[in-house]
């Protein structure tokens, strides 16, 4: 795979740095911090953060900006890196839109994505270990079972480097763990238009950020920042570290 080269500005690196120190001891004031250290600027993000309760998808320290386990050898991403996401995907992620959440783990950001898609959009969260499925599901009841009941979230069990075909193509597409190169299949399940964002990492072991754009069906690639997630795994390597 060939080597990308960061494009990140200084200001990301050093808004990035001050992101770890956005932990409150609310949600509101976890989320009030992130947006103080701008981590994100988008107020559609905000709002769905404010609106979901990471206690209910964190079983333990859910407002301190880290990532946290969650069981089965997995975890929830650091705060600041949600908030990231979201706010690359703003434009894609609006009402009626068809979005997928690769790597689903407890379901948070899976319901981030469906608060900003509203009542008419759908939001798939693929995860390859049915135990976090039926956790996802279990977190999502707590608060917010209409999202589920509505089918504007479907939480299913799969290969997410095999994306979800049956509701393709997504406007928006955001992976949860790193992959070494970009799946063919989520490229392809990428609607025009629309965007991906996906750590990668390169040949040399390093991740990046990656945001990947589909324009006039061709792909575009611009790396945003460098960043440590778990990898993009099978469930067999997955329960084997379990």
């Amino acid at each position: 795979m060939k080597r990308f080269q960061l494009v990140s500005s200084l200001f990301i690196i050093a808004t990035r740095t001050m992101a770890w120190r956005s932990s409150g001891s609310t949600n509101q004031e976890l989320v009030e911090n992130l947006r103080r250290n701008r981590v994100f600027a988008s107020q559609r993000a905000y709002d769905a953060m404010i609106a979901v309760d990471r206690a209910d998808f964190s079983p333990r320290d859910p407002y301190e900006d880290a990532p946290q386990r969650i069981g089965y050898n997995a975890t929830i991403s650091a705060p600041h890196m949600h908030a990231a996401a979201l706010d690359y995907l703003q434009n894609h992620l609006v009402a009626g839109a068809n979005a997928l959440d690769v790597g689903s783990g407890s379901g948070y950001l899976t319901v981030c994505m469906a608060k900003m898609v509203g009542r008419t959009g759908v939001v798939v969260g693929i995860e390859h270990m049915p135990e976090l499925v039926e956790l996802s599901r279990k977190n999502i009841k707590k608060n917010n079972s209409e999202l589920i009941e509505n089918g504007n979230v479907i939480m299913v069990e799969g290969d997410g480097r095999q994306g979800f075909a049956d509701k393709a193509p997504y406007n928006a597409i955001h992976v949860g763990a790193a992959a070494k190169g970009v799946p063919k299949a989520l490229l392809d399940q990428l609607a025009e238009g629309g965007r991906m964002m996906i750590p990668v990492e390169n040949e040399d072991g390093n991740q990046v950020f990656m945001q990947i754009d589909k324009v006039n069906g061709k792909i575009e690639e611009k790396v945003v920042e460098h960043v440590i997630y778990v990898p993009l795994t099978s469930r067999e390597k997955q329960w084997s570290h379990h």
